[in-house]
């Protein structure tokens, strides 16, 4: 049996319209629904397509697609035709928040624009998040996540030093466009307070691409040199960087001169502190590759993971290179609550952490259209009238993924 999980979070009374697909909206839609709010997902036809993004599955749904779809109620609605589009006004009537992701111009080809939903839901903060905006040279042209580290500079500073640009491994972009979606969304509702009403949100992918860009676009800015990939360097400081130890790598976040001292005096290196090539960053970054061997002398006598425990002790910012299985599995994680589970379902806690308003984890991600005739006895809304609109539960997509 199911316990009744309450409702902590600071957006509790909060309702969110998530007709947004892939992973920056349902991103952005998962922190409001952890911090409290009720977020309706609103699905196409087909479902949204991360739901079959895998293996591995779980009951139909992909990891992709259960990874950012908790604490939601989920329907599926047809919106192409104009019934649903009837629906998804009914939804909004009382709805603060929209999140969509259409691809630029589909809202305005159904007769919902901006100014139209201004008139009609003045108090609605309309979120949209999209690869490039709506107008200007790119404006309109699809955006995935890989693509856009490509296109905005990301991949150009990411690699080995010396080799090809290279990905970052994970979706970097799409997080961050949805967690500015929801900075967005929360400095909206915040003016709202104050004036009673609502407004446009934007993020693009772009955009946040080249946001995430420092320290590379400050110094290119100054010094009009165009960076390269750097490996696990930082391009700043030294050292910042990965080492050899006896065992495994350990990565080194050497921040200031203190630091560095210490850390000399940890692995019996005393003297590289007191050598003049190394006494200062600047110094140090213009002897890097000179430091790197002399700390891995150092280093080659060490374990790991016990000089990594004894110099984050002592002050020194370092890590070792672990494994997912690793990070798992660590005290700390667990701690910090960053490992959750509701039944069966297992996921990544909320890094927001608040002393009187905690998120909290009640629902698993929805299976498709779960929540449909819930939802519509909640508005109101007869299902009989809308039936050409509402698909019922489609085929499984783990099952129809394998056979395909």
């Amino acid at each position: 049996m199911t316990t009744q999980i309450p409702n902590t979070g600071s957006l509790a009374g909060l309702k969110v319209i998530d007709a947004s697909r892939v992973l920056g909206g349902p991103y952005a839609g998962q922190v409001l629904a952890d911090h409290g709010a009720d977020v309706i997902k609103v699905e196409p036809p087909g479902g949204d397509e991360t739901r079959g993004w895998g293996p591995p599955f779980h009951d139909g749904a992909a990891s992709y697609f259960l990874g950012l779809n908790r604490n939601k109620r989920g329907m599926a609605l047809d919106l192409a035709k104009p019934a649903g589009q009837e629906l998804l006004l009914h939804l909004l009537e009382t709805a603060d928040v929209l999140i969509e992701n259409f691809k630029a111009g589909t809202l305005e080809r159904w007769g919902l624009t901006r100014e139209m939903m201004t008139e009609r839901f003045p108090r609605l903060v309309h979120c949209r998040i999209s690869g490039f905006g709506g107008d200007g040279p790119l404006g309109g042209l699809p955006g995935y996540d890989a693509a856009i580290q490509a296109s905005c500079g990301i991949m150009s500073v990411n690699g080995e030093r010396g080799g090809d640009p290279l990905r970052v491994g994970l979706p970097v972009v799409d997080m961050v466009t949805g967690l500015n979606a929801v900075i967005g969304i929360t400095l909206a509702l915040n003016e709202r307070a104050v004036s009673g009403k609502g407004q446009f949100v934007e993020t693009t992918l772009y955009d946040c691409g080249i946001s995430l860009l420092h320290p590379h676009l400050p110094n290119y800015y100054l010094s009009g040199k165009v960076p390269g990939p750097s490996g696990n360097a930082h391009p700043n400081i030294c050292p910042y960087d990965t080492f050899a130890t006896a065992t495994d790598p350990i990565f080194l976040a050497v921040g200031n001169n203190r630091q560095f001292v210490i850390l000399c005096k940890m692995i019996g290196r005393p003297d590289l502190a007191d050598d003049p090539k190394f006494s200062t960053n600047e110094h140090r970054n213009n002897n890097r590759d000179a430091l790197k061997v002399e700390l891995e002398l150092g280093l080659s006598s060490f374990d790991c993971s016990t000089i990594a425990k004894d110099l984050i002790e002592t002050g020194v910012p370092c890590g070792a290179v672990r494994s997912i299985d690793q990070v798992v599995a660590d005290p700390h994680t667990i701690h910090r609550e960053m490992v959750i589970d509701i039944d069966e379902f297992r996921g990544t806690g909320s890094p927001i952490k608040m002393s009187r308003t905690p998120a909290s984890y009640r629902m698993k991600p929805p299976g498709y259209a779960q929540h449909t005739a819930e939802i519509l006895q909640e508005y109101g809304v007869e299902a009989e009238r809308y039936a050409d609109v509402l698909p019922g539960q489609e085929p499984n997509i783990a099952n129809r993924a394998k056979t395909a």
